[in-house]
């Protein structure tokens, strides 16, 4: 054989080996995203509202908008999570609700822990059964996820509540329950965490100082509301935002890369539930890799501002205008000292903002007792939104107990309903939408407005999928309520703190 006929066989079998090798190795590479894809639960997106906040527009085609994640832990005992929480199966809670709001420049971000014992207006939100619950003023807000008893919560439920509640739209829900913090902090080796003093309370036994934590003891340290401090759930929640600091420090002392990020993906995605936008192990891992060039100093955990509650004693109600503020800053992708990053059309700047963006009452200021007044919104148009937009108006006035009614049709003109008790409050709701009808309907126990043709709302709310679902109300418009702080207001900064803090600092 030549010379030249042996060199063209080796080459020929240098190449059919090198086929081979690249074969393989993308059939194992496609074998693994396979098994991350199927170990991924969804929930079905036909559970979130109809009617949403409208999606940020982009400043220009193409550029990046704000991305609202929320972040949601699951107490469920189910699936094997009694033997690292202990208990008896049963409903799950989301005892840790995060929303994380991530800055169009893609280079900040703001991390609200919503306390789960804040009253709040739980929205309609639909059943195993298809049926949809009618919304529930002053509950409990951890119990949204349990709307219709599942063991696996009902993410889309919590999801709504946080629209109506923030008026910021929410483009994805994860759920991690106690299986997926254990595999999560296992893959990365662990995350450095203070514990402030030794903990024995509640089967849950930690020793105090600096230590590094993974599995069961990541688990306990996440859970553990008695032994620190005074035992409440607002202490477990800095604990919580110093815990994701310094994991998030530790994900990016590793890097970013797929061989970093795919094993974290694997322990994840067999513990978590999200929607279907993030349903694939490379949605996820692109997702991650998108929040690489935000540093730890731009990070900011914040509690929403809070007090003990004036209406059920040992809950909490948010603190306003401090937290009405903190949603605006959000929905206008600002700083929480009022500074753009990213800024989006139509966002006016803090000194030129309108007080509202309806026209306010001629009437004198009602009292904090008229503000509670139940007020419920109709849809009398059918048009998609209408009344989401509506009750942003109400809620902007400082109107706390709103809800939304069934959409009817067909109505030309606004008609406000009040009970006669309630007719102070009405006339200023008449102020709000102009030309309507005032009716008396004694025994009511409330007020009903409900939205004719001749109503004219600045913008529309974006609907969200076609599923049939009744209207949700949001709280707020996303075009601007009042000016906004050049400093950080003081409710907002006594809750908050930096991912780089120091991680026993500020713990209970």
């Amino acid at each position: 054989m030549s010379s030249s006929s042996r060199r063209r066989r080796v080459i020929r079998t240098v190449i059919g080996l090198a086929a081979v090798l690249v074969l393989s190795v993308a059939g194992a590479g496609a074998w693994f995203y396979h098994r991350l894809d199927t170990n991924i639960t969804t929930f079905d997106a036909g559970g979130v509202a109809t009617e949403r906040p409208p999606a940020p527009v982009p400043v220009t085609p193409g550029a990046s908008v704000p991305v609202n994640v929320l972040l949601l832990g699951s107490d469920t005992r189910n699936d094997g999570n009694a033997d690292l929480g202990g208990g008896d199966e049963g409903v799950g809670h989301s005892d840790t609700a995060i929303l994380l709001h991530i800055y169009a420049d893609h280079k900040h971000a703001v991390g609200v822990s919503i306390p789960r014992d804040t009253l709040v207006t739980v929205p309609s939100c639909r059943l195993p059964s298809g049926d949809w619950t009618k919304p529930r003023t002053n509950q409990m807000f951890n119990e949204a996820f349990t709307v219709g008893e599942s063991a696996q919560g009902n993410p889309a439920c919590t999801q709504n509540t946080v629209e109506a509640l923030t008026g910021l739209r929410i483009d994805h829900t994860i759920v991690v329950d106690f299986k997926g913090v254990a595999a999560m902090t296992e893959a990365i080796n662990g995350v450095d965490v203070c514990v402030p003093n030794d903990v024995n309370s509640h089967n849950i036994k930690l020793k105090k100082g600096q230590q590094k934590i993974s599995g069961q003891p990541a688990v306990d340290y996440l859970r553990a509301r008695y032994g620190f401090g005074d035992n409440s759930d607002i202490g477990r929640m800095k604990r919580q935002q110093a815990f994701l600091s310094s994991m998030i420090r530790k994900i990016q002392s590793q890097g970013f890369s797929l061989p970093t990020l795919l094993p974290l993906a694997d322990a994840a995605t067999r513990s978590l539930t999200v929607d279907e936008g993030l349903g694939t192990a490379m949605k996820l891992v692109d997702f991650a890799q998108s929040l690489q060039q935000i540093k730890l100093s731009d990070i900011t955990f914040v509690t929403a501002p809070w007090r003990f509650s004036t209406v059920q004693k040992g809950r909490i109600d948010l603190v306003h205008p401090d937290v009405d503020t903190l949603w605006q800053l959000l929905r206008e992708d600002r700083t929480l000292d009022g500074q753009a990053t990213g800024e989006l059309p139509g966002a006016a700047s803090a000194s030129t903002a309108p007080a509202t963006s309806e026209p306010s009452p001629a009437a004198s200021p009602l009292t904090a007792e008229q503000l509670a007044t139940p007020v419920t919104v109709v849809n009398g148009v059918g048009t998609d939104g209408l009344a989401g937009r509506g009750s942003a108006a109400i809620r902007a006035q400082g109107f706390q107990n709103v809800a939304l009614g069934q959409t009817t049709g067909g109505r030309l003109r606004t008609e406000i309903a009040y009970d006669p008790p309630f007719k102070a409050v009405a006339d200023q709701l008449a102020a709000l939408f102009p030309g309507s009808r005032m009716t008396e309907e004694p025994g009511s126990e409330g007020i009903t407005v409900t939205l004719g043709r001749d109503y004219h709302p600045t913008a529309t709310a974006t609907a969200g999928p076609a599923t049939g679902a009744p209207a949700v109300p949001f709280a707020a418009s996303a075009e601007p309520t009042g000016p906004l702080p050049t400093d950080v207001p003081t409710g907002i900064a006594e809750n908050s703190r930096t991912a780089d803090t120091d991680p026993c600092s500020n713990l209970t």
